[in-house]
């Protein structure tokens, strides 16, 4: 049985003009992100479309401009498990644009093997952190050009509540990649050392959002630091996993679209009115974006303040606000 879209399109006619602002979005060849990509040029914004050189990026491109053919797309390599690329994708839209109204952290893997990056780090602690941090940092001037309510939107998953010590932990963080418990898993469970590294990666997203938040509060800063989820949605991530899509099977009732999915995302990047170092997103597996209540591992002190410091150390880069 098909699911259906049920709550986006409202969404979508509160969302006002993006006339004049660009958005930064990673991974949006599939899913959450190719909504948010097309959403936003929609309403009239400019997207630079952060994704890996591929036939993927190629075609969905192709698709957005079909979908919106006056709309505004930029494509801009960058490969989110190689800071070089992340460094080189900076630099170009730092060339070429003075201003930046949204940095949306879209992209991200799962279930993925213990595998090191280029760079020494997990895979996908690297992919779901590590580069956005380090593109955050980079744009994050731009950000301040443009004034007002501009945004930095992460975007995590239920699996932030997953993580079994309840807490972010520093070798997750650091150069230890293909070392951090094999590659086993249970798909079924959601368990095993894939699955723990990557609730480590999305917990990171939440409180990465909650760091940023009290610099910006600090600094008395009007930019914005948003969280999001997409509940249990159908897209590529989930059958990006082998035998994820198939156990899934059994909850058809309890997923959602691509477009639900995005609504929290979409919220953060655009509406005038989010409140900022919340978590948006449904209240269940699936509905409305709405404000989540807000755990204590998400604002542990020490893990907020362990983060910030691995990130800069890894990524070389210092973060002032």
């Amino acid at each position: 049985m098909a699911i259906e879209t049920v709550w986006y399109n409202d969404l979508k006619k509160e969302l006002p003009s993006a006339e004049g602002k660009v958005f930064v979005i990673t991974g949006t060849t599939s899913g959450t992100g190719y909504v948010a990509a097309r959403t936003a040029a929609e309403k009239g914004g400019e997207v630079l479309l952060l994704n890996r050189s591929s036939d993927r990026a190629t075609k969905s491109l192709a698709k957005l401009k079909e979908e919106v053919p006056n709309g505004k797309f930029v494509p801009i390599e960058c490969d989110l498990q190689s800071f070089e690329s992340v460094r080189k994708a900076a630099t170009e839209i730092k060339s070429n644009y003075t201003a930046v109204y949204c940095v949306c952290w879209n992209a991200g893997i799962m279930g993925a093997a213990d595998e090191a990056t280029v760079d020494g780090y997990d895979t996908q602690m690297q992919t779901n952190h590590h580069s956005h941090f380090l593109l955050t940092a980079e744009l994050f001037p731009l950000l301040v050009k443009q004034g007002g309510d501009a945004r930095i939107v992460s975007h995590s998953s239920s699996g932030r509540h997953m993580t079994p010590n309840q807490c972010l932990e520093r070798k997750y963080f650091e150069k230890n990649g293909g070392n951090l418990g094999g590659s086993e898993m249970d798909v079924g469970k959601l368990s095993g050392a894939p699955f723990l590294r990557y609730f480590q990666s999305k917990l990171a997203n939440a409180v990465f959002t909650k760091a940023l938040h009290q610099k910006l509060q600090a600094k008395k800063s009007p930019i914005l630091a948003i969280c999001a989820d997409p509940g249990l949605c159908a897209t590529d991530l989930v059958n990006s996993v082998d035998g994820m899509a198939e156990m899934l099977e059994k909850y058809e009732d309890k997923k959602q679209t691509p477009e639900d999915g995005a609504m929290g995302i979409l919220k953060g990047m655009m509406l005038p009115d989010v409140q900022s170092g919340v978590h948006y997103g449904p209240a269940g597996s699936k509905g409305p974006a709405v404000i989540n209540e807000e755990k204590p591992h998400e604002v542990d002190p020490e893990g907020i303040k362990m983060l910030w410091e691995t990130s800069e150390a890894a990524t070389g880069v210092v973060f002032e606000i």
